[in-house]
């Protein structure tokens, strides 16, 4: 689907509905048509669409409302729209890079769809927009059952580990390194060492925060226009990004990063964004 995700027409819910009709459109001259309609076909959001059911209830209802309508109007089985959790969103981001890489099926010289008995399954990290998901298979037992997810895929048991940080997608944690940027300066300009020295734009205080990811400060005016100037340090840089992390784990288990249980990584991984 080309242009932004549907969670960015909250504004104008028909948008939605509309931005998904060329996708749908080359699907209906890929399958053939007396199987359209027993083609099961669902629609599942992920991190936008959960932050904006955060921040508006009733917008995210009228994106689905208008989303459902479109694909409605096509001669497919469709079986509805929903927000898919953090966990289901990294895990069918593993079952597709691991299908089209051949590691979970693939058809032999025999002629069976079978499963390749010397392939090793790879993890997948997936950047997106509003959060950033990391799936593998662990050689320990998964310790925290909300991370904790199985699939039999073609004749084959899988234990998968699955977590999902929301707000560390790439949109989302730019606006909050700007948001933290602006919390340590003392007027309406702001220095950005990760923008390149000469870039200038401004912001006004609404608009940076205006995501569920970043709490403005009880003193800012929403109307104030902020500058943002680049200085194009690449040290400065890494630092500030730095401190959007938490890294300490503590005694209880593993983690990743803010504390979350992870355990320890294991085989290969393809990185998506």
């Amino acid at each position: 689907v080309a242009g932004p995700g549907i969670s960015s027409y909250a504004d104008d819910p028909a948008g939605a509905g509309a931005s998904l009709k060329p996708c749908l459109d080359r699907a209906m001259k890929i399958v053939p048509g007396e199987q359209q309609r027993e083609t099961p076909t669902y629609l599942g959001a992920t991190a936008g669409m959960r932050l904006l059911r955060k921040e508006n209830s009733s917008k995210a209802e009228q994106v689905f409302a208008e989303v459902s309508k479109a694909i409605g109007e096509y001669p497919v089985d469709f079986r509805g729209a929903r927000i898919l959790t953090g966990s289901e969103e990294g895990s069918f981001g593993w079952i597709t890079v691991n299908y089209l890489l051949g590691t979970l099926v693939k058809f032999s010289f025999a002629e069976k769809w079978e499963r390749p008995q010397d392939a090793e399954v790879l993890g997948a990290l997936d950047l997106g927009g509003a959060s950033t998901q990391i799936t593998f298979q662990p050689g320990v037992p998964v310790e925290d059952r909300n991370t904790s997810v199985f699939f039999r895929l073609y004749g084959t048991n899988y234990s998968l580990y699955s977590h999902s940080y929301l707000c560390y997608g790439q949109s989302q944690a730019l606006k909050m390194l700007l948001a933290a940027l602006h919390q340590a300066s003392s007027s309406a300009q702001i220095s950005h060492p990760c923008y390149p020295q000469g870039y200038q734009e401004n912001v006004t205080v609404a608009e940076l925060y205006d995501s569920p990811c970043v709490r403005a400060p009880s003193s800012a005016s929403p109307g104030l226009v902020l500058t943002v100037k680049g200085t194009g340090d690449p040290a400065a840089c890494g630092t500030a990004i730095q401190r959007l992390f938490n890294f300490s784990c503590g005694a209880q288990w593993p983690c990743g990063l803010n504390g979350v249980y992870q355990p320890p990584v294991r085989g290969q991984f393809l990185v998506s964004s």
